[in-house]
Formats: C-alpha cells, structure tokens, sequence
C-alpha cells in the first residue's frame, strides 16, 4: 500500500521556519523524483520544489533562496525546508512522488502552512 504522509506544518509568524517532512512507504522511493506542491484557497495547486532521482533540484522563483528541498534514501523521506516565510506562503502543501515510463503519481493528504502574525 503506498503511503506519502506529509507533517511539519502549522502557524508561523512572518519571517520565521517551518520544516516539512514526507515519510514514503509502499515503493520504491529512489527510483522517483519528489516535487513539493501547494495550494492556496481559491487558486490552482503549483509545484514549489522539486528533486530528481540524482539529487537536482528545482525551485519556483518565489521560493528561490528560500525554500531548500532534499531527500534521505535511507529514511524514504523527502524534506522542504522554508525559511523567511511571508503570508502569501500561506497554503496546503503537498508531496508528490513521480515516475515516467509508465507515468505514475502518488499524493500525500497535506499539510497546512499558515503564515501570520
């Protein structure tokens, strides 16, 4: 059965940390990429950061400098670190697991982040 459980999340005050964790279990996580998606209310979900299966990673330009996303093989677990957090940060945040030929997707429930004061 696969699992992506996502936690970390919370409320934080503009300007501070959060660290989110994705535990995976069921497949083989080094074989997939790992994306950080969220979803603010009343937008679409967007993908905030994502890591390849050798380790590159990818970041939207809002999160650049900001946000750091890794993995641990060993653990099955998928990181993002966010820093300097500001409102507008404020959204569900999800993991992803990625796979191409066949193309395959596994989701994890969320996490919900809320950024203020």
């Amino acid at each position: 059965q696969v699992q992506l459980v996502e936690s970390g999340g919370g409320l934080v005050q503009p300007g501070g940390s959060l660290r989110l964790s994705c535990a995976a279990s069921g497949f083989t996580f080094s074989t997939y990429a790992m994306n950080w998606y969220r979803q603010a209310p009343g937008k679409e979900r967007e993908l905030v950061a994502s890591i390849t299966i050798f380790g590159k990673t990818n970041y939207a330009d809002s999160v650049k400098g900001r946000f750091t996303i890794s993995r641990d093989n060993a653990k099955n677990t998928v990181y993002l670190q966010m820093n300097s957090l500001k409102p507008e940060d404020t959204a569900a945040y999800y993991c992803n697991a990625h796979r191409w030929g066949p193309q395959i997707d596994y989701w994890g429930q969320g996490t919900q982040v809320t950024v203020s004061s």
